[in-house]
């Protein structure tokens, strides 16, 4: 009987919430040309000299203000979304065999596939956990999988599934986590809250240079121009979940978080808005973080601890953050049935 591997990938975290440990994540993560591009003699002074001395113990604590008895959160919930998917997959054929890894840091994705084809898989399918593209997260995802693969002269073997943003089955599961955490709970808005990136990042992928930011309305809807655009991917997140769950347009709100550095990034920035929904006597406000499907430190910690404080210190009573996806039972059927269609082609 052939086997089938499944590789699930997220983003990293740190091996432990230490500055030594911290200092590695960071350098490993921003030394990725898919993270910060430029020039490698450049990237190197700015990560080495600049970042990681300054941002190391800081970075560190803030792990620690959510760090659990048994590991990162984004470690601890990316694996059990492996185990249960393994057992999901199971019950409906035995052939599948399930690994999961990390761009940046441990397991790392070239121990997760040695692994999985010393077990004796005949074909790898790869899922990066982005719901959006973006070089800084899915393709540099691809790209380093792609180089292990080959390495491993396996590469022949692989396929990848796409970003999943605009899939229906993905909206539902969303919305319906949404649904069941404001059950019985008052709120009066909906803030989408997604990562930022550089614009610059972002309109490098607009090659007709004549469509990204300049175009008014660029991201209301995904064209053939602006199909690989994170914003607009966003954009088309954030709305249809909306949607799925009844809201019109003045009950929600899309922000962007996590900024790094003093380039101009994705906006409207995350903590004005939460300044700006107070003042505009929102009192009840509830935070989904849709670019995440594992809960880490950018939920837990930048919005459900320095986000609520920013929230409540300008007036606000309540900020409920809707807990990323993790192992939802329905995510974990989704995903199977996303991994079956894969095997069947």
């Amino acid at each position: 009987m052939k086997k089938i591997g499944v590789l699930l990938i997220n983003l990293g975290t740190p091996d432990a919430p230490t500055p030594a440990a911290v200092g590695r994540y960071l350098r490993e993560f921003l030394m990725d040309r898919y993270v910060i591009n430029l020039p490698w003699p450049l990237r190197w002074f700015l990560v080495n000299v600049v970042i990681v001395p300054r941002r190391r113990k800081q970075s560190a604590r803030l792990y620690q203000n959510i760090h659990w008895a048994d590991g990162s959160p984004l470690l601890v919930n990316t694996r059990e979304l492996a185990s249960k998917l393994a057992r999901e997959l199971a019950n409906r054929d035995d052939a599948y065999l399930v690994e999961f890894a990390m761009r940046y840091g441990n397991p790392s994705i070239g121990s997760a596939l040695k692994k999985l084809f010393a077990a004796g898989v005949s074909r790898a399918i790869v899922a990066p956990l982005y719901p959006q593209y973006a070089e800084s997260s899915f393709e540099t995802a691809v790209v380093e999988t792609r180089r292990v693969a080959e390495e491993l002269g396996r590469a022949q073997v692989m396929s990848v599934l796409p970003p999943f943003y605009d899939r229906p089955d993905f909206i539902k599961v969303c919305a319906q986590s949404i649904a069941e955490n404001l059950k019985n709970e008052s709120h009066e808005h909906v803030l989408f809250s997604f990562h930022s990136l550089p614009v610059k990042q972002v309109k490098r992928l607009d090659k007709s240079r004549q469509y990204c930011s300049i175009k008014p309305g660029c991201c209301d809807q995904i064209s053939e121009v602006n199909r690989t655009c994170y914003r607009a991917q966003c954009v088309f997140t954030a709305k249809a979940i909306a949607r799925e769950l009844g809201l019109n347009e003045h009950a929600y709100t899309i922000s962007f978080q996590s900024r790094l550095g003093r380039a101009q990034w994705l906006g409207p920035v995350t903590e004005d808005v939460l300044r700006d929904l107070s003042a505009r006597g929102v009192k009840h406000v509830a935070v989904c973080c849709p670019s995440f499907v594992a809960d880490c430190l950018e939920t837990l910690e930048e919005i459900g601890i320095r986000g609520r404080k920013i929230f409540l210190d300008a007036g606000g009573e309540q900020l409920k953050l809707i807990p990323a996806l993790n192992a939802h039972p329905v995510w974990v059927e989704t995903l199977a049935n996303w991994v079956e269609a894969a095997a069947e082609n």
